[in-house]
């Protein structure tokens, strides 16, 4: 098939995806117009536009290869390009103890929130997104991971759906540790830093205690943001060893890291040496968010409802577990490291 040939069956899905993420932009705009803020942010509303248009009207076999496309090689730049936003600088501002504390944290948390995953019986690899979404940064984990461990669409649209869902939760209940339990301001501030998923949500349940607890919990979120590059670098890892392992001629070349991970972990290598321009950063963090939601609203059309919500209750309990755990987990290395 030729360029132009493919080109020209990919375009009608393409189309179609990039305009259910306009949809999710627009909408997320209306929440910002009505309620001041982001409630649902458009990567979740693609997801769940997406599954609205596949549910409502079944889709034209010719929309398979654009949207195909869309999930998967968009998705793959996406994460490449998040690499640029991921700088090593942060350690500078943190102690050794605290950036192992903060390792040992997400590593506890991934393997507990697995085991519980399992135990509700999810399969291995939902339970994987839904742990590594907790227990490092929510949506951009579980979009990150996805395709390393070859999650299908409904597994990761549960995964965003649900967790997306606690991770607004987290944000208005936090607060109250603090205003009822007498923790301190860094104290907070860390435990913020530790359970909260995404940057933005950081801000949002620290900036009630004051500006020490912003910045303490910006800090220590950043630090377990750089836990995802070397947990896609193992999961990829073990993932395509296993592949080879199940190869029983073993004639098939098995490449042990993934092309996006190599592109990830060399953005965040570059960045980190101060090799990426300053000016360039924003703009490279942008395109990543724009093909992502493209990529979001493609998984969306793939997504069979009914898969969805035969595991939400089981999700909701995973995620719900695993969030109670990491707290626990966290408040513990609060301890251990005397955080006063």
């Amino acid at each position: 098939m030729s360029l132009a040939q493919r080109v020209s069956t990919i375009l009608p899905g393409l189309a179609l995806t990039c305009a259910v993420a306009l949809l999710a932009y627009a909408g997320e705009h209306v929440e910002v117009v009505l309620f001041g803020g982001r409630w649902i942010e458009s990567l979740v509303l693609a997801i769940a536009l997406g599954i609205a248009v596949c549910t409502l009207k079944p889709l034209n076999p010719a929309m398979k290869p654009g949207i195909d496309f869309s999930a998967k090689i968009l998705l793959e730049i996406a994460i490449v390009l998040l690499g640029a936003s991921i700088s090593l600088s942060a350690i500078r501002g943190a102690g050794v103890w605290l950036i192992a504390g903060i390792a040992i944290v997400v590593i506890l948390s991934i393997a507990a929130t697995y085991v519980i995953g399992r135990a509700l019986g999810l399969p291995p690899r939902l339970a994987t997104l839904i742990a590594c979404g907790n227990s490092i940064c929510g949506n951009s984990a579980i979009v990150a991971v996805a395709p390393v461990i070859e999650a299908d669409s409904q597994e990761i649209a549960a995964a965003l759906a649900f967790t997306a869902v606690l991770g607004i939760a987290a944000v208005f209940l936090l607060p109250l540790f603090y205003f009822h339990l007498g923790m301190s301001v860094p104290q907070y501030g860390t435990l913020a830093g530790l359970t909260v998923y995404a940057v933005p949500q950081v801000l949002a349940a620290t900036a009630p205690v004051g500006l020490l607890a912003v910045q303490t919990g910006t800090l220590v979120k950043l630090v377990r943001v750089l836990m995802l590059g070397p947990v896609i670098f193992l999961f990829g890892v073990i993932t395509k060893a296993e592949a080879v392992g199940t190869d029983a001629r073993g004639s098939h070349h098995h490449s042990l890291v993934p092309w996006f991970i190599c592109g990830f972990l060399g953005l965040m290598a570059l960045r980190s040496f101060g090799l990426i321009p300053d000016v360039l950063v924003a703009p490279m963090e942008v395109v990543s968010g724009i093909l992502t939601v493209i990529a979001m609203a493609a998984l969306g059309l793939s997504v069979n409802i009914r898969s969805v919500a035969h595991a939400g209750g089981r999700v909701i309990a995973a995620a719900t577990l695993s969030l109670l755990m990491l707290g626990l987990i966290s408040y513990g290395l609060i301890v251990a490291l005397q955080i006063q």
